[in-house]
């Protein structure tokens, strides 16, 4: 029985009395959507980015810009639209301060939000990092109740279903262009549990606008998504973070301890799907495994590129170091790493991190395995382990239902072939087929001067020792202040310089 341990691979263990695993864009903006809906005092919407632009239901507006529900389509109109109806209910949104530099087309619609919506909205730009780190955390809390906590943000390119169709005329991005093929997933839970969440991200907030959310604490409402079936009842839920260290606090490695004991831990598979593969520690602690004789299979899926080249280069060459590693020295041939393709064989791009272990835990979260996500953005994955017969086959219908989503199959033929071969990676090989809809062998960067230079840097994928302070004190707050403060006064130096 897999073990969490408070203070060390977890902050806070609490029970949820109702939980599921939301797989894909299109169910998680349907839930949520139906979730907001109910909520009558509090929301919490903490993310890496918000787009306010962006349809929640594709394809469902009418000539209004209404959804079948009755409330505008788009976040933004969506969000005015429920507070205007409900004088009580008050929205809290924290958006990464570095958003604004990394796509500054949203500065102009996140500032409408922030000076032009009911005073019920309020929008605040988390930027209490160290220099370079991120806020990476996808949570939302309604009325401290019911919350969401894993790798979905509310943002353009993230919807899709669990059919990736090569061309599916829902799948756009909001300026029309087709978005490529995407796969994430979250969580969504009530009980103790989500109150739980609710606290942190009522913390995160404070933490980042130096102000507490003016909202009494009071969970217990019945407010569950009616799309979505609870599938684990009455489960123990943990949460781990990962958070840089401050000036004034140490760093948090809950996460990084929770995917080490996860892998010691696991006896016959250990199955992961993340949008990197470049943690130092999480791979050495694979190898580890995979040179025991009688240690589990490990599969891995993952993207087949990465967004842009600079990306693709900084983090997959790193990637392809180390599974060139892992292959030299798994002498019993237990690891795989494999990307999901669609019917015609467009890459799917994998953004779920998830972990199971066994048929014993089930992590899903914000938290990639790349050294960042280990200790220096903040991070939240919430996993559950295993106490009875019940509750480990319905761990084992959440991993065969996604491996049948990526091989095209029916979950039933997945679970067939895996326990016909007796092992995970063995039914793997015998499922994967050439063409169409599947899983294909991830093939490996060769090294350019720039990959080498950025791989042995890792510029774009670093952490702080576990000692660390915050360097100088100095934040992305300070940068973002710093920025504004400069581009404001260039707008006053050309202003006077019209004026002479």
């Amino acid at each position: 029985m897999f073990e969490f341990k408070p203070g060390r691979n977890c902050w806070r263990v609490e029970t949820a009395d109702r939980m599921s695993v939301i797989v894909d864009g299109r169910a998680y903006f349907q839930a949520l959507r139906e979730v907001l809906l109910k909520a009558r005092r509090m929301v919490m919407m903490v993310g890496w980015d918000f787009d306010f632009q962006i349809e929640m239901l594709p394809g469902e507006s009418d000539a209004d810009g209404l959804a079948p529900d009755g409330f505008p389509n788009k976040v933004g109109p969506f969000l005015d639209a429920i507070v205007d109806r409900c004088p009580g209910l008050d929205i809290y949104l924290l958006k990464w301060s570095g958003g604004a530099l990394i796509a500054p087309g949203g500065i102009l619609p996140a500032l409408a939000v922030k000076l032009m919506s009911p005073d019920q909205i309020h929008l605040a730009f988390d930027g209490r990092h160290p220099l370079g780190a991120c806020h990476h955390q996808k949570i939302v809390a309604i009325d401290d109740s019911l919350a969401f906590c894993g790798g979905i943000d509310m943002t353009d390119g993230r919807w899709d279903d669990r059919g990736h169709l090569d061309d599916n005329p829902l799948r756009c991005l909001k300026n029309g262009d087709c978005a490529e093929p995407w796969h994430d997933a979250s969580t969504v839970m009530s009980g103790p549990a989500a109150a739980a969440l609710s606290e942190l991200a009522r913390a995160r907030w404070t933490r980042a606008h130096d102000a507490e959310v003016d909202e009494t604490f009071k969970p217990g409402a019945d407010i569950w998504p009616p799309s979505i079936d609870p599938v684990f009842r009455d489960v123990p839920v943990a949460i781990a973070r990962t958070a840089p260290p401050e000036a004034d606090r140490p760093g948090v490695h809950e996460i990084e301890d929770l995917y080490l004991d996860a892998i010691a831990a696991a006896r016959d598979c250990i199955y992961i799907e993340s949008q990197y593969f470049c943690a130092d520690s999480i791979t050495r602690a694979i190898g580890r495994r995979l040179a025991e004789p009688d240690g589990p299979d490990i599969v891995v899926v993952n993207p087949f590129a990465a967004q842009n080249h600079i990306e693709d280069q900084a983090m997959h060459v790193t990637r392809s170091r180390m599974v060139r590693q892992l292959r030299a020295n798994d002498p019993h041939g237990r690891f795989r790493i494999l990307f999901p393709v669609t019917e015609g064989g467009q890459p799917i791009y994998v953004h779920a991190k998830i972990m199971i272990v066994d048929d014993m835990m089930l992590r899903i979260g914000s938290s990639n395995i790349d050294r960042r996500s280990m200790g220096f953005d903040t991070e939240c994955d919430v996993a559950i382990a295993a106490r009875d017969e019940e509750t480990r086959a319905l761990i084992r219908d959440v991993r065969d239902g996604l491996l049948a989503e990526h091989l095209g199959l029916d979950r039933a033929e997945v679970s067939q072939e895996i326990a016909r071969q007796g092992r995970l990676a063995a039914g793997l090989d015998r499922l994967c087929r050439d063409g169409g809809r599947g899983l294909r062998p991830l093939p490996l960067r060769r090294e350019t001067w720039l990959g080498s230079v950025l791989a042995d840097s890792r510029l774009f994928d670093p952490r702080y020792r576990r000692s660390a302070q915050a360097r100088f004190g100095i934040t992305s707050r300070h940068m973002l202040i710093g920025g504004a403060v400069l581009a404001g006064a260039i707008l006053l130096w050309r202003q006077s310089r019209r004026r002479d």
